[in-house]
């Protein structure tokens, strides 16, 4: 929930700070494998998001820091069983069976984030559907800023050498069907294509 035209498109109230929920590592996805669609459910969503990875332990990290703490980034997928999902938020649960199932998160591999040669809240990504574009933002929409994630995070838990951060997603989520392909662009280059089998 970091872009407003998401929360928008989704019918949720904006938050006054960030919402977070997790992934365990079983659910990375990489090297351009195919994602399986679950038996158990029928609706799944794609959500293409910026990854950032955690190069330093950190805790309690000031905002004015928290770019010292990260130099690599990625496009990742956050696969939403959004069936389960709309359950567990109608009785108030987490969301842990409709986000967390193994291999929910498809991810390209993480690039240094000089080689862009822009900031992290200016750079470009989109994600396209059978070669539609369906998903297209520039990292300054968002609400909360990578930086003000990693501090916000910070205060709670200790950050890790490896951890890795979703930042959130745009508007545009939609279903996957069994026959679809998704492609992610950072900066119009290719970084990750995930087949749905």
């Amino acid at each position: 929930m970091n872009y407003l035209n998401h929360i928008k498109e989704l019918n949720l109230q904006k938050p006054e700070e960030p919402v977070f929920f997790f992934k365990p590592d079983s659910t990375l996805l990489q090297k351009n494998s195919p994602f399986y669609y679950p038996d158990f459910s029928q609706k799944v969503d794609y959500e293409c998001e910026l990854v950032v990875k955690i190069n330093r332990l950190g805790k309690s990290i000031p905002e004015r820091y928290a770019k010292n703490y990260y130099s690599e980034i990625a496009l990742g997928l956050d696969m939403t069983c959004r069936d389960i999902q709309e359950k567990e938020m109608a009785l108030s649960l987490p969301w842990s069976l409709s986000k967390a199932f193994d291999y929910s998160a498809p991810m390209s591999k993480f690039t240094d984030l000089s080689k862009t040669g822009k900031d992290i809240q200016d750079l470009n990504f989109k994600l396209l559907k059978n070669g539609e574009l369906v998903q297209k933002t520039n990292t300054s929409d968002m609400l909360f800023s990578v930086d003000k994630i990693i501090a916000y995070l910070s205060k709670y838990m200790t950050l890790k050498i490896g951890d890795i951060i979703f930042t959130g997603t745009p508007s545009g989520v939609g279903q996957v069907k069994i026959g679809d392909t998704l492609e992610a662009f950072l900066e119009d280059k290719s970084v990750l294509k995930c087949d749905i089998k």
